[in-house]
């Protein structure tokens, strides 16, 4: 088993020393999704939601989620992001929007965290502008699909295509 490395030899939690780590291009994928009564994803789909875009405005939160991902995730080095990009596909026959967030920098320390931050901040943002009909939605498969550069190499999740 790897040993955690955000604890020290006594147990104790620590932000890890990057210092001597090369700065090679990182790259993470996340996803995730939201389930929505039919109703309330028929309102998503017709844009006339009384509080404006819903998934320009989530679009934004997911990149601005990116980037305070080291103000919500304590032991988070703050990074230099270099590229985000967020994407949403819908499933009508679900009532589910999905959302993928892309992150990459040049640095010591992966983007993981900051690609998770972005899918939930986008998807809490839908969640927010579409409570007043239906709070019974629902978050979840929010996951790591890929993650390149850095010592470990590149990872893919179990059943993902590698991004082109």
């Amino acid at each position: 088993m790897t040993r955690l490395t955000h604890f020290d030899a006594a147990g104790q939690a620590h932000m890890i020393d990057v210092g001597s780590k090369s700065e090679p291009r990182r790259v993470a994928r996340a996803s995730g999704h939201i389930d929505m009564a039919a109703d309330t994803f028929a309102l998503l789909q017709a844009g006339n939601n009384k509080k404006g875009d819903v998934i320009g405005i989530a679009r934004l939160a997911a990149i601005q989620g990116t980037k305070r991902t080291a103000d919500l995730i304590p032991l988070c080095h703050p990074l230099a992001l270099t590229r985000v990009a967020v994407e949403f596909s819908a499933d009508a026959a679900a009532n589910r929007l999905y959302i993928e967030v892309t992150t990459e920098t040049v640095g010591r320390t992966g983007v993981e965290m900051e690609a998770l931050s972005g899918v939930m901040a986008g998807l809490l943002t839908v969640y927010d502008m579409l409570k007043a009909v239906d709070k019974g939605m629902t978050i979840g498969g929010v996951q790591l699909l890929e993650k390149q550069g850095g010592k470990s190499g590149h990872w893919l999740a179990a059943g993902t295509a590698p991004q082109d």
